[in-house]
This record gives structure tokens, sequence and C-alpha cells, in this order.
């Protein structure tokens, strides 16, 4: 029987308020917040990271395939999943494939790859889902909706959680939808969604899954799921047997909020922090129609070694005080920034990208086969013991690091200005200097941890530079 062997999550550590937005809006906000991806992260870089999470203590394990799944991938033409896999230094033989266009993309990925695994296609499938919707300014959605991530690493061996059954049914109804060259999302009205998209949907699902696989709802210690309004949702639920206040898991929506096609995988990955052995899970992934399955826990989830847990990444967070910063990175005001020379001339070149694969996306440098040290950028002539050719690469993306020096540029200005460039010591050797993202200002100090993360540097020419930047280190 297939199932999970790991997982991770990444969520944001910026939230917003919606009681800020509301306020800009001289309104009323809803209780919360909500999490806001950084102005240098996207869904691609945010499947990284929680790919990262998931894969921290299996770095050996060999992977297969790996699955995107996402509504907002960063390019229409252009594969996200060949580039992740890239990142994360997975070869060449590995089958990737990108879902999208529906809600229901981060179970329907995981659907795939259950069909791979049990016929013997792969052995192991990396499953990625992440999000940053976009809904109109004032409207209850912009307010519902969070920014996030998760991965599950799928195989036969080493469960944590068996994925005992999987059922999915179709359905037709206009509810939430956007059109090719429009930025947000459009809804129908709240009740008619409510009512007869999600309620009615789900409902019949579950009802029949359940049936079908004569299980009943006392049997699930928790019922996930990709809701907005988990009161909307506890009704249905309820109609079937479930104790809401017991089984729903919904503290996501409170917290981080709507994640999209990560939504219901995130809910079950927080599910599974908490779960022992023998215990199951129920998910339901909607978007015109849903994906309904259960998972139950093996005796491995008590000595699982978790990574960064969805429930600590919710604690660490940056508040963020202005609405106004929220529209800015998300490109929906143009502000003034101080006049510098087109930034056309940084404009990377496909050639050039292509030849730095191996080394930039998986942050590599050398260590000399004669005397070890360790240098950054890959170097062909040791530095130390000046021996030529006769290096190994060597990855830096995880190896722990400290700043040696910064400075707080206040003159290249960006859309998280000041730009706090760091010279970066790792450990057992190499030095760099880049940008640092995620930091409050305030607490940055010289010889503080630091760790790798990997962003989108900026966009021009219709090309998205991605690189690595340094970040405090979130315990």
């Amino acid at each position: 029987m297939a199932g999970i062997i790991s997982f991770g999550a990444h969520i944001p550590i910026h939230r917003l308020s919606r009681s800020v937005i509301g306020q800009s809006w001289e309104s009323r906000g809803t209780p919360g917040e909500r999490a806001v991806a950084n102005y240098d992260e996207d869904s691609l870089t945010m499947a990284v990271a929680a790919a990262r999470n998931c894969l921290k203590h299996f770095a050996g394990k060999k992977v297969d395939a790996l699955y995107f799944a996402t509504t907002t991938a960063p390019y229409l033409e252009k594969q996200s999943a060949a580039l992740i896999a890239a990142v994360l230094a997975l070869p060449e033989e590995t089958h990737t494939l990108d879902f999208g266009n529906s809600l229901r993309c981060g179970t329907s990925a995981v659907s795939a790859a259950l069909n791979a695994i049990n016929s013997g296609a792969a052995e192991t499938v990396l499953v990625c889902a992440a999000d940053i919707r976009a809904f109109h300014p004032k409207s209850s959605q912009e307010m519902s909706c969070g920014d996030g991530a998760v991965a599950f690493l799928l195989g036969k061996e080493d469960l944590i959680a068996e994925i005992e059954w999987f059922d999915s049914y179709t359905d037709e109804v206009q509810d939430v939808w956007r059109i090719q060259g429009e930025q947000f999302n459009r809804t129908a009205e709240e009740r008619f969604v409510q009512d007869f998209g999600y309620g009615r949907v789900v409902r019949n699902a579950i009802g029949k899954s359940l049936k079908k696989r004569n299980a009943a709802a006392d049997q699930f210690s928790k019922v996930c799921g990709n809701f907005t309004d988990p009161r909307s949702i506890g009704k249905v639920i309820g109609k079937l047997g479930f104790k809401p206040e017991e089984q729903l898991q919904g503290e996501l929506n409170q917290n981080v909020g709507d994640t999209g096609s990560a939504m219901a995988l995130m809910n079950a990955a927080l599910a599974l922090e908490s779960a022992s052995a023998g215990q199951r899970i129920l998910v339901a992934g909607y978007g015109n129609g849903c994906d309904v399955f259960s998972i139950k826990t093996t005796d491995k989830i008590a000595n699982y070694p978790f990574g960064r847990k969805i429930g600590d990444q919710i604690n660490q967070k940056i508040m963020m005080s202005s609405y106004n910063k929220f529209l800015i990175w998300r490109g929906l005001v143009d502000v003034s920034l101080t006049p510098r020379p087109p930034l056309n001339e940084r404009q990377p070149t496909p050639p050039a990208q292509w030849r730095e694969v191996k080394w930039e996306l998986t942050l590599s440098g050398t260590k000399c086969q004669e005397c070890g040290t360790i240098q950054y950028p890959p170097q062909r002539v040791c530095m130390s013991c000046k021996i030529k050719d006769k290096m190994d690469r060597y990855c830096f993306n995880r190896i722990p690091a400290k700043a040696v020096t910064f400075s707080h540029d206040y003159i290249m200005e960006t859309l998280d200005s000041p730009v706090t460039t760091t010279v970066v010591d790792f450990e057992g050797g190499g030095r760099m200097i880049c940008d640092m993202t995620d930091r409050k200002l305030d607490e940055v100090v010289v010889g503080m941890d630091l760790e790798m993360t990997f962003r989108k540097l900026y966009s021009v020419g219709g090309i998205n530079n991605y690189w690595w930047k340094c970040t405090p280190v979130r315990k």
C-alpha cells in the first residue's frame, strides 16, 4: 500500500492582520491574519522551501518523480517542476509534471502519484503544492486568502502513514474562476458558492466515499479540506455525522488563510503533526468536483524526525503594519524608486542561465580533493594548495552560516528597502556576498545565525531570475 514517507510545509513569515485591511477601506475587518509572501517569493520558491523541509532528514532518499501543483505558476508556458527538480539537484531521469487550473490540482497530483507508485512506474514521488492567489482589493476573499506551500514524499516503504483509499468525483459549477490575461480571481455570489458549490459538492463526495468504503465519521480524528469559512464547512460535515468542534482541522484559516491548491494538503500535514499511531485523517480537496482520501498513521509516526513544523511556523511571524506594503509587493500600486540604470542591462540570457543550472541553482562551490579547502564560487585552482582541476562539487544551500558583516543600503531601493547586503561565512569554509531577506532591521547583528533560501531576485524581459539569499534562522 502506498502512503506518506515524509512531509514539510512553508508559511511565509510576513503576516497582515485582517483588521488592518479593513481599516484601509474604512470597513470592519474579520478576526485573524493572513500569511503574505515576500516580494521575492512566488509559488515556485515557496514549493522549493516546502520540498527542502520535506527532504531535510531524507537527503539520500531516491526521488523518481516530482509533481508540482499550483494555480499561480510563474510561467504560463514553461514547466515549473523541472526548475524545482534542478534546485533540489534531482537527477535528469526524474519524471516531472505540472498540475494546474483548479483548486483540486493539489490532491489531483497526489492521485497521480499514487497511481504511478501502485503501477510500478515510480517508487517514490515528491508532490509539491503552492499558491499566491490574488483577489480584488476590498473583497472578502482578499482577507480570507493566504500564501503557503506543502510537500509530501510518497512511496511504499518506511511509511509514517498509509493512504487507505482515494476517491474522486467531478462536478461542473461556475463558482471561482480566472480567465486568460486577468490578474484577479472572480467569484459567484457568496451564498451560492458556499451552498451550491463547496457545500453541496463536498457533502455529496464525502457521503458517497464513506458509504463506498464502509467507513463512519467517528473513525476519523480529523477532517481536512481547502475551505474558506470553517463555520460553513462545519455545518456541512456536521450533517454527515462529524463533530466539527473536535474533528475539523481549521486553525490555518484563522492564522494563515486559504492557501488555494495547497490548503487541503497543508491541513493534512498539520493534522499529522499531532497524530499518534493508528489514527485516521479524512482529506477532501475541492475544485469542480472533490477528491476524498483516507490517511492512517503507522507506528513510525512516533519517531518521525519533524523538520520545521507548521505549528511553529504559524507562531514565527513578522507583522506588517501597512496594507500599502502588501499592495506594493503584489504589484497593485506603482511606486517611485530612486532612478538607477535600466534593469534590462541586467537581463539574464537563456544561454547564461543554462550554463549555470548545475552550479547556481543548487548554490554549489568546490572542495579541493588534495587539501579539502572549500571555496565559493567554483574554482579550477585551489586557493590554498594551488592544485588545478582537482575539485569536487560542494553544495552550500543546507550548510549553517553566520553573518560576518552587513550593510543596510538605502540608496539601492527595492520593494523592501533598505537592501541588507551581507557577507556570509559557511561552517567548514566558504564565503559569499548576498542579500538578506525576511529580517527585522533592528535584529540584524554581526555573528547571527543564517540559513539559505531560494528566492526571485527580479523579473525582466519576461525572465524570472532566481537565486539564493540568506535569512535569519527560523528555529
